[in-house]
């Protein structure tokens, strides 16, 4: 305890401080969610050693100065650890203007030891500070056998079973004495009790992979990799741990019986690599001062580069004799430090909140904030990653947030420092409208993602749309790549498809000269490009090809065009099943989505995906102008006949969130009364004798009072009655030859190309499936067939080869 001549504010100043530091220990090191930065924990730590420096009678055993971490987490046995797992004291870059000025604190470090040893230019060896969960590892003649957390220092956590399933921790070694040649490993001679320790880790690629299935999947995302290693270590399922991919690296060892090792960390390091022991490919040694410096600025340089994250570089005396001698004081050794990097994460004040629309439509918040240093470097700007994640994190403009910047992945905040926000802030929502082109932003059903919908005339998407839009199972138009359709967006030649079809031979050419001057191609052998000079003018053919394959464009189908739109969740298969029942574009884009939900295969989020891309006034202009421009169809019809059993009440009614009114009270109600304004003039009395329960009765006439929710029915009635009108009363059913069949594809089909075969099957009427189920008719097994075959085999589905295809083609007229 402290001795009263301890001036009072010291007192109270570091009983704060160690409140603080030992709670920040506490929710890192056990609870695994940290409140405070690396550098505000530095900085307290660094304040309290300067108070106990200053007042010795303020030094105390239980002084966080005097501890490594927290205790053990009560969840996991307990393990003592026969050496104790020591902590490293810290070197930070200081003010000044020499290296050894701005390093004072490693050049002190240097001089101990050469002081203390009498020696001369010391061989140190470096290496990587990793950012995870420190471990040890007993073996036991060649078997690991425990593993624990490092807790405290001297009592650990027992995690062996989730260590087991860390794939990189060798769980048997073996050396040279082993008969079988398969079962050698790297090394010979290792001791009978070997203690192996190291750094569990995640790396970056695992930990934004972890992150993109939890926010997918609508679960927290970890804070940062650290955090990813301790929680996925710390899980009490050790099965939970072995669905999270960890990594692992050895940088020490502990206990040693019944055996030697080399005489210095390096060589030690490399005898563990020898035996299976993943090590830091950056290890390396460094003499004196100014190797540790230069090996300091060589791994900052490639800090951004490396698979994980590290926060600083750790220096070791290389030679075991030289340690022993130097020994340990306040229970660190004074023959190791810690060289740290400028804080990865920082706090500073969110500003505004933006929306930033992706290539693909995606709307994504991005956190605008004022200036902050996070790791050397001034950021502005960090993502938020999504609506959800802005609603978990309850950012709100004013606070004071934390930053976080890891390699080369995009600046995040990671969490709100909720005691320092200002009265008056409100929870941010997401905007309706897109902040680029003003069509509305709709929010996928089940999904995090929200995403403009304005895909034709929003310039963020444009070149994606216009890729899209020209693709071989679009408008296939031949010639327009990746390249070129660059170019005419980034020349504002083409703001919408439809301005693909108003350019001549010399506007193609201008663009490519453009694009030419910008990144130029690489000459041919006899120094010039021939397909761009040719007797000594501008070669157009190219062009003229070009010119020409977007006006064949013009000529093409309805599930075509409906694709190459590029409407949310609208595939080929979805395109075809618009064209096949409702016959015409017009039906197609002034079809609402209750009614669009009527047809096979297309469900709410896909209706509703629909609605809202022609409910957009800047894509309906879009597609006016390609019809202007001359687009046709060759496939247009009346709608299938086969509508006319959905298009009635009772399935309007059904599309209708009306509680207790199921399909068969709809069904009655169909019976009685043909629309619903015959419905409505009726009243609930009528409904009652119709079979309606009173409860039922009294939720529909609400239902049928709430204006919005009426006119919808009556847009969806109206719609209904468009394509009954539409349907020829005589129709018959197609007849068409395939109809009711599933067939599928499978192998290299020499003749027709699988695309192609797909399509003439699907003009016949049938449904090509890419898999293999009982209800397949047949497949159609070309050369090289893999895994389809067996299966049809297995289930006893009739296999056809591709003769057989051709000649059905054939006979229905279909092979050409």
């Amino acid at each position: 305890m402290a001795e009263p001549t301890v001036p009072a504010d010291a007192l109270a100043r570091a009983a704060a401080l160690r409140a603080q530091i030992e709670q920040a220990n506490y929710r890192y090191h056990v609870l695994d969610d940290p409140d405070l930065t690396d550098a505000e924990y530095d900085r307290l730590m660094r304040e309290l050693e300067a108070l106990e420096a200053e007042h010795h009678a303020l030094a105390s055993e239980d002084s966080p100065t005097r501890r490594v971490g927290a205790r053990a987490h009560g969840g996991f046995a307990e393990v003592r650890h026969a050496i104790p797992m020591l902590s490293l004291g810290n070197a930070f870059e200081q003010e000044g203007g020499s290296e050894r000025e701005r390093f004072r604190e490693v050049a002190e470090f240097v001089r101990r030891i050469e002081q203390t040893l009498q020696r001369d230019e010391l061989v140190f060896s470096a290496e990587p500070k990793l950012d995870g969960l420190a471990i040890s590892l007993r073996y036991e003649h060649g078997l690991f056998v425990q593993g624990a957390t490092r807790g405290d220092g001297e009592t650990g956590e027992d995690v062996t079973a989730n260590l087991r399933t860390v794939r990189a921790i060798p769980l048997r070694l073996r050396n040279g004495k082993d008969q079988d040649e398969s079962l050698k490993l790297r090394g010979k001679g290792w001791p009978d009790v070997l203690e192996v320790r190291g750094e569990v880790i995640m790396l970056r690629r695992d930990f934004e992979a972890f992150n993109e299935y939890a926010r997918k999947h609508d679960e927290k995302p970890l804070a940062n990799p650290r955090n990813g290693a301790a929680g996925s270590l710390r899980q009490l399922d050790p099965a939970i741990t072995a669905k999270r991919r960890l990594s692992f690296f050895a940088y020490a060892i502990g206990a040693v019986e019944g055996g030697e090792l080399p005489p210095t960390h390096s060589a030690t390091l490399q005898q563990l690599r020898e035996w299976g022991f993943p090590v830091s490919p950056e290890v390396d040694t460094a003499r004196g001062f100014d190797g540790l410096i230069a090996y300091f600025q060589r791994i900052g340089a490639k800090r951004d580069n490396l698979p994980y994250d590290i926060d600083g570089v750790v220096y070791k005396l290389d030679d075991y004799a030289g340690q022993r001698e130097m020994g340990f004081v306040s229970r660190a050794p004074r023959w190791a430090i810690a060289h740290k990097f400028p804080a990865q994460e920082q706090t500073t004040r969110l500003l505004d909140i933006e929306v930033q629309i992706g290539r693909t439509g995606a709307a994504t918040p991005r956190a605008r904030m004022e200036p902050v240093q996070v790791a050397g470097v001034t950021v502005t700007y960090a993502t938020l990653h999504n609506a959800d994640q802005v609603a978990r994190l309850d950012a709100r403009i004013g606070d004071t947030v934390i930053v976080r910047r890891a390699g080369d992945v995009i600046p995040e905040v990671v969490r709100v420092v909720q005691e320092l926000r200002p009265e008056g802030t409100v929870p941010w929502a997401m905007p309706t409208h897109c902040p680029v082109c003003g069509s509305a932003l709709l929010r996928e059903e089940g999904a995090a993602a929200w995403r403009c919908s304005g895909g034709l005339i929003c310039a963020a998407q444009r070149k994606e749309a216009l890729i899209h839009f020209a693709a071989r199972r679009a408008m296939d138009i031949e010639g327009l790549g990746e390249r070129f359709a660059e170019a005419l967006v980034e020349f504002d030649m083409v703001k919408t498809p439809a301005d693909l079809y108003r350019l001549g031979v010399d506007d193609f050419v201008d663009m490519k000269q453009r694009a030419d001057e910008r990144e130029p191609a690489p000459a041919k052998a006899g120094g010039t490009t021939p397909e761009t000079v040719k007797a000594g003018k501008v070669a157009t053919k190219w062009a003229e090809n070009l010119v020409d394959g977007i006006a064949a464009s013009k000529h093409t189908t309805l599930p075509r065009f409906l694709f190459a739109l590029g409407i949310m969740h609208i595939g080929e298969s979805t395109a075809k099943t618009l064209a096949s029942w409702l016959g015409r574009l017009d039906f197609v884009r002034n079809t609402p989505a209750p009614v669009l939900r009527l047809l096979p295969d297309i469900g709410g989020e896909v209706a509703d995906s629909i609605e809202g891309f022609f409910a957009q006034p800047g894509n309906q202009q879009v597609v006016d102008e390609l019809l202007a421009e001359g687009i046709r169809f060759s496939d247009e019809t009346a709608p299938s006949p086969k509508l006319r059993g959905k298009l009635d009440l009772a399935n309007l009614l059904d599309m209708a969130p009306i509680g207790q009114l199921g399909p068969k009270r709809t069904r009655l109600l169909a019976e009685h009364f043909p629309g619903l304004q015959q419905l409505r003039d009726a009243g609930a009395a009528h409904w009652v004798v119709a079979g309606l329960s009173q409860a039922a009765a009294v939720n529909l006439a609400n239902f049928l009072d709430d204006g919005a929710a009426s006119a919808q029915l009556d847009r969806a009635e109206a719609a209904m009655r468009r394509l009954l009108d539409a349907i020829p009363a005589a129709t018959a059913p197609s007849g068409l030859p395939l109809e009711g069949q599933t067939i599928v594809l499978t192998g290299t089909l020499q003749s027709l190309g699988r695309d192609a075969a797909k399509e003439k099957l699907e003009a016949l009427g049938a449904k090509v499936s890419g898999s293999v189920s009982k209800k397949t008719s047949f497949v159609v097994a070309g050369a090289e067939a893999g895994s389809k075959l067996d299966k049809a085999t297995e289930l006893g589905v009739e296999v056809w080869d591709e003769a057989r295809l051709l000649a059905l083609l054939e006979q229905h007229g279909a092979a050409a």
